[in-house]
């Protein structure tokens, strides 16, 4: 009870309210942007982070991507643009009510649904984190070992199009985090002389170059043809929201356990959350022939999922230390930069900071239906900011924020280099969600490794000689096996289409 009262006491203080509101505002006027993702406002908030304590860092990032996302939803309803990648799933069922006049009704329902995905979210992590990292508690190396590598390989399955090119991304990713001296044997390696590169390479211009900059340079063609979209009348967003909740009550609840459950698996996220969650509503549902038509039944379901997600993915971030989605990802980084290593013992050693944590999420959630509906009645202003203005002053917040980590002009080119990388994957279909994971976590994938070899005296076989880890290890080669199957079949089947065209062309001719 007294840390229950002490933690109230940090949420509830004046710099850390002022902080959660300050990145709400900010969450929302990012996410209300099409095409600048709640990913990338964390990104942006991470260099102001650094000047924080890890409480209003971490309420930050809490408060700012659930906002985005939630935002994410206006542009989509009004011009059937998702704001966010977690919007894209419900975007054209939002849209048809609108123009079948219930636009206010479809934001509304946006609104409500997102927050109670959220508090459910919030309600499982706050009643199983605890009870996994007690259990957690006695992982050895070996565990930790099979369970990055879990997660990088859930990253790559999850990461849509070519399983191939998700692996690709991720050994990319794995590159970059061997650069440095290595944590167990001291050996410095792929520095090509530059010292300041011994220390590895900073996470906090990788995040800004993956994300910020690579969408600004995908944005590059729309800056100096700036056009103000017409947007329609909001009407009351609450109008008729709350009955269609009831009537889809299990929706609701479905989509915030199953948003929960997809948020905690690495590499997932809120984005997969909301299409998996839309595409058991559609099967499941009585009237499946009306998705896609402006049927509010899948709204509900992928809007209380992707939400649910966010509090979901802190599962893996905070017991484990391995990130449940590149958002997660970015807190890690932060909290470790404050000093404080996620893991199952900072529920004994910060156990206060994680009840905050939790305090904050349920915040968050709350205020999300007060700003959000301010967001939906400002929206006018928001989506006619003109792009030549946006864009170079997001491109300069990005090159103080990757300087200021180190005072290093290093790091603003590297974050250049990443992010036109970046680009040029995303042009040819390279997901980077593999290649933020793999920076993350081949760290711990590589020094949980060499920890068990010293100890078993390079005898692989030992990585099995726990239940536990042998129970992991069996599943992360399983996932590795139907992914390197996945890609040969996939190669065969269109060498077979291939060959076939082929073989139709030459009797044509």
């Amino acid at each position: 009870m007294s840390e229950l009262l002490t933690a109230l006491g940090m949420v509830f203080s004046w710099d850390v309210i002022l902080v959660v509101l300050g990145a709400s505002l900010f969450g929302l006027f990012i996410g209300a942007i099409p095409g600048l993702s709640a990913t990338m406002a964390t990104a942006l908030l991470v260099p102001l982070t650094f000047f924080m304590d890890p409480l209003p860092a971490v309420a930050s990032i809490v408060a700012a991507t659930a906002m985005a996302i939630v935002a994410g939803d206006i542009p989509g309803a009004l011009l059937r643009i998702p704001g966010t990648p977690a919007s894209a799933a419900y975007t054209e069922e939002a849209y048809q009510m609108g123009q079948k006049g219930f636009l206010g009704q479809a934001l509304g329902v946006n609104l409500l649904c997102s927050a109670t995905g959220g508090l459910i979210g919030v309600a499982v992590l706050a009643g199983f984190a605890p009870l996994i990292a007690e259990f957690a508690l006695s992982f050895t190396s070996d565990e930790y070992f099979w369970l990055a590598l879990l997660g990088l390989s859930c990253a790559v399955l999850v990461s849509g199009g070519v399983p191939l090119k998700g692996a690709l991304s991720m050994l990319l990713g794995l590159m970059i985090s061997m650069v440095g001296m290595d944590s167990v044997s001291g050996q410095v390696r792929f520095t090509f002389g530059v010292s300041e590169l011994i220390g590895g390479v900073s996470i906090l211009p990788v995040l800004i170059g993956l994300f910020a900059v690579t969408e600004i340079l995908r944005r590059l063609p729309e800056i100096g043809r700036d056009v103000i979209p017409q947007v329609p009348e909001v009407g009351n967003p609450f109008r008729g929201a709350c009955s269609l909740m009831w009537k889809y009550k299990g929706g609701v609840v479905r989509g915030g356990l199953l948003g929960t459950v997809i948020g905690a698996l690495p590499g997932a996220g809120a984005d997969i959350a909301s299409w998996v969650s839309y595409a058991l509503a559609r099967r499941f549902s009585r009237t499946p022939e009306k998705f896609g038509t402006g049927h509010p039944e899948g709204l509900v379901a992928a809007s209380s999922a992707n939400n649910a997600a966010l509090a979901g993915a802190y599962v893996p971030a905070l017991v484990f230390g391995i990130p449940g989605d590149t958002i997660t990802a970015i807190i890690i980084g932060v909290l470790m930069m404050k000093g404080i290593t996620p893991g199952p013992d900072v529920f004994t050693t910060d156990s206060t900071l994680v009840m905050a944590i939790f305090l904050v999420f349920l915040l968050a959630n709350l205020l999300l239906l007060p700003l959000g509906l301010l967001a939906v009645k400002s929206t006018r202003h928001l989506l006619a900011l003109p792009t030549s203005v946006l864009y170079p002053l997001i491109l300069l917040f990005c090159i103080v924020g990757a300087y200021a980590a180190n005072n290093s002009l290093l790091d603003v080119g590297l974050m250049l280099v990443l992010g036109l990388l970046a680009y040029v994957m995303t042009e040819n279909g390279f997901p980077i969600g593999p290649m933020i994971l793999a920076v993350i976590l081949g760290p711990v994938v590589e020094s949980n490794f060499m920890r068990s070899m010293i100890k078993s005296n390079g005898d692989l076989s030992m990585l099995f000689d726990r239940p536990i880890a042998a129970a992991l290890g069996a599943l992360a080669l399983l996932v590795w096996g139907s992914i390197i199957l996945g890609s040969v079949r996939s190669a065969l089947s269109q060498r077979k289409n291939g060959s076939g065209d082929g073989k139709a062309g030459v009797c044509s001719q």
